[in-house]
């Protein structure tokens, strides 16, 4: 590893010394060239765990070039990890810093940075069985998705799911048969979300789960209840039964067992940690990105901010209201709790406010350059600000301390729809600032 990173380095400094005009690389470039092929960091095979938008999985390898082509030592800090697709593909070559200020980001990144101990699956759902059958003999309501034969019948099945909201619950863990029931999921999936997390947070309280082994179950967990969803991927706003196409489609999804889904994905994940998971002295953390940039020193930074309009605390809330379980007020509007049964309170992203985009990039900048270090910054075409005037503001904020140059990559970035536009054409671009 040691070798790895004494090669990168020298790559860097004849790179430098080529634009600056030096002519002494010469001599030794070509058989740089031959060992950087050698020794060229390749991102790890890892399994995805949730379905998240704007994911770099699909395009982990020119990210890894990128990063691989400014780094000279310390940490690579995952400035906004989302679905921890940089520490899932580069967390047995570097040390990683992870940060996202969502939660359910940091015990994702956890699955693939820290190693398990031992986790008892059998024993975990055979608990967590037990909590579902005591949970489901307090609903007197007919839940079930059975007997239907027409799209009116359908829609009064999901009708009684979703009046649960209205029902009063004395056992703790009933966050989500409460207030997701007849949504995204079932009332008998939501059942077993409460349940399983309550197996799990058993475990955490007697100490037979350490933060690794708590992480890697949740993460489990939120896969279950990523391909149960009838959604479209995300939870913005779950599907409503409106035609007999649509109602078939929804109820291929009610009829699926989320244990299963968990328990199968679970029994995988414990295999694949113990055989690749190693701990380089990986870190994670849940800040804001400019608190957690005062704390680097030194490094690589990656960031990959949200550039729409549309903040992803809207469409991943349940993800992390399942992290914190806090049993959150629900935003109403007009009186009326909101389709979409969002928190009322959800981070704001600055990166996704028109009025307020230019002075987050500013404070990234200056962030990276107060740390001393270099960055590696993802960037569509599809974004809010432009990439000139981004040039502009990293010219201006880093000045002469950093070489700054652009990348790009073709891509599909996915729109996780159902139907129309499913996919677009971006232009993927990376502005690569290293330090002088």
């Amino acid at each position: 590893m040691d070798r790895v990173r004494a090669q990168l380095y020298a790559i860097a400094n004849i790179k430098k010394k080529r634009k600056l005009g030096d002519s002494s690389y010469m001599n030794t470039l070509a058989a740089i060239d031959y060992a950087k092929e050698e020794q060229r960091v390749e991102p790890r095979l890892y399994p995805q765990l949730i379905k998240y938008m704007g994911s770099k999985a699909k395009i982990i390898n020119f990210v890894s070039e990128s990063i691989q082509s400014i780094y000279n030592g310390g940490v690579v800090c995952d400035l906004f990890g989302g679905a921890a697709s940089l520490s899932g593909a580069l967390g047995s070559t570097y040390p990683v810093l992870t940060n996202d200020i969502q939660h359910y980001s940091s015990l994702i990144a956890s699955v693939y940075l820290k190693p398990i101990k031992s986790i008892d699956s059998e024993l975990l759902i055979q608990d967590a069985s037990d909590y579902y059958k005591k949970a489901r003999s307090k609903i007197a309501a007919d839940i079930e998705y059975e007997g239907f034969d027409s799209l009116k019948e359908f829609n009064e099945i999901e009708e009684r799911n979703r009046d649960l909201i209205n029902q009063s619950f004395r056992h703790h863990y009933h966050l989500f048969v409460k207030n997701y029931s007849g949504t995204w999921w079932s009332a008998e999936q939501c059942l077993w979300i409460d349940a399983i997390k309550q197996a799990i947070d058993k475990r955490v309280k007697n100490k037979e789960f350490g933060q690794a082994e708590y992480a890697l179950a949740m993460s489990t967990l939120l896969h279950a209840m990523a391909y149960s969803s009838q959604g479209t991927g995300h939870y913005a706003q779950y599907r409503d039964a409106k035609t007999v196409s649509s109602m078939l489609d929804i109820n291929i999804y009610r009829q699926k067992r989320l244990q299963d889904l968990f328990i199968n994905k679970l029994d995988q994940m414990i295999v694949w940690s113990k055989e690749n998971v190693i701990d380089l002295n990986h870190s994670i953390t849940t800040l804001d990105y400019t608190d957690c940039l005062k704390k680097l020193n030194g490094g690589t930074v990656y960031a990959d901010p949200p550039y729409a309009f549309v903040h992803y605390s809207r469409f991943y809330h349940a993800m992390e209201t399942l992290c914190l379980y806090d049993y959150p007020d629900l935003q109403v509007k007009g009186g009326s709790i909101v389709k979409g049964r969002y928190r009322e309170e959800r981070h704001q992203s600055p990166f996704c406010i028109r009025s307020q985009v230019n002075g987050a990039f500013v404070n990234l900048f200056s962030g990276v350059k107060k740390a001393g270090a270099n960055l590696a910054l993802s960037y569509s075409n599809t974004a809010m600000i432009s990439l000139e005037t981004l040039l502009d503001i990293s010219k201006i904020t880093l000045k002469s301390n950093y070489e700054i140059w652009v990348e790009d990559l073709d891509h599909k970035h996915m729109t996780m729809g159902r139907q129309n536009d499913r996919s677009r054409d971006v232009k993927e671009l990376m502005l690569l600032a290293r330090k002088k």
